[in-house]
């Protein structure tokens, strides 16, 4: 009687209308579907190219978003205190929420991750925080919380002073954080030339600057294209003292990067360089002539090199 009486409970817990069969079914589709990696984790937002560079390339860096549903202020960070997930400041020091995009624990659906985060923040109490932002299937899509449209101003930072409110105390401890993240800084900027996607220009030391450029409006294929046939003309670069050094993949974008040889030169130093280099594969990227030997070997020797982030 009792085993009876505990398949009657379960058969009572089933979804309406699904046999045990078939609930069975529905969770593992459900799973599947949670494992299954978003080729293009922020497409179809306007803010794509920006949410990658604070995720993957800008070492401290904030910024406003809009979040529907949202009663307080959410801003975005590069990365929190311990890398969590997000927190809720105390009311006498703002109330607002800080989630955070480069954290330490998290899947590989960053666009989940960070839809659970600011789902989170919309209800979380002051004072609260979360360590991770690993999707649990229950959070609303991304593009139901942001507006498509939605565009960042970004705060660059030159330091993580942020990490902390004004005329908060600060225990010891939060101190040594502060100045530990302090001292492995990257210098960065963003480069305000008018072209399409992100560029970043940093200076980690060592001798040579990078340029990284985030592009969202081409198809993979044609971006690679485009960029071997601007370097079998020798056209490929920033000017002097610079040199295309290849690609990064990431989040379903082709990110081309460039050595700049000459600390020295500030980021607004390469703006005319970089829509020279824009105009040449714009008008390279409908070429459907097929590519010359010394372009196919470009193309290979761009492909041989690629660096895929995730």
């Amino acid at each position: 009687m009792a085993k009876k009486n505990r398949k009657k409970q379960k058969d009572e817990n089933l979804p309406e209308g699904m046999s045990r069969r078939q609930a069975k079914i529905a969770a593992r589709q459900a799973e599947r579907a949670a494992l299954e990696k978003e080729s293009r984790p922020f497409a179809g937002l306007a803010c794509e190219a920006e949410l990658v560079a604070l995720q993957e390339f800008v070492p401290s860096a904030t910024a406003k978003l809009p979040v529907k549903g949202a009663e307080r202020d959410v801003y975005l960070g590069t990365v929190l205190p311990g890398a969590g997930a997000a927190l809720v400041r105390d009311e006498e020091y703002g109330g607002e929420a800080l989630v955070g995009l480069q954290v330490q624990k998290r899947s590989h659906n960053p666009g989940r991750d960070l839809a659970y985060a600011l789902n989170w923040a919309i209800t979380a109490e002051p004072g609260e925080t979360i360590e991770s932002t690993v999707a649990d299937g229950n959070q609303p899509e991304l593009q139901s919380l942001i507006d498509s449209s939605t565009t960042l101003t970004i705060d660059v930072h030159d330091d993580f002073s942020w990490w902390t409110p004004d005329n908060a105390p600060v225990a010891p401890e939060v101190q040594q954080a502060v100045q530990r993240a302090n001292d492995s800084i990257a210098f960065t900027r963003r480069v305000t030339a008018d072209v399409p996607g992100s560029a970043w220009w940093t200076n980690p030391g060592g001798g040579k600057a990078y340029l990284r450029w985030i592009r969202v409006d081409e198809d993979e294929n044609a971006l690679l294209a485009a960029l071997a046939r601007v370097a079998a003309r020798g056209d490929l670069h920033l000017g002097e003292n610079t040199k295309f050094a290849g690609v990064f993949r990431t989040h379903g974008l082709v990110v081309p990067v460039f050595d700049l040889h000459d600390t020295d030169k500030p980021s607004d130093a390469y703006d005319e360089e970089l829509v020279r280099v824009n105009d040449a594969l714009s008008a390279e990227i409908t070429n459907d002539v097929q590519l010359t030997a010394d372009e196919r070997k470009q193309l290979q020797n761009i492909k041989s090199r690629q660096v895929t982030i995730r």
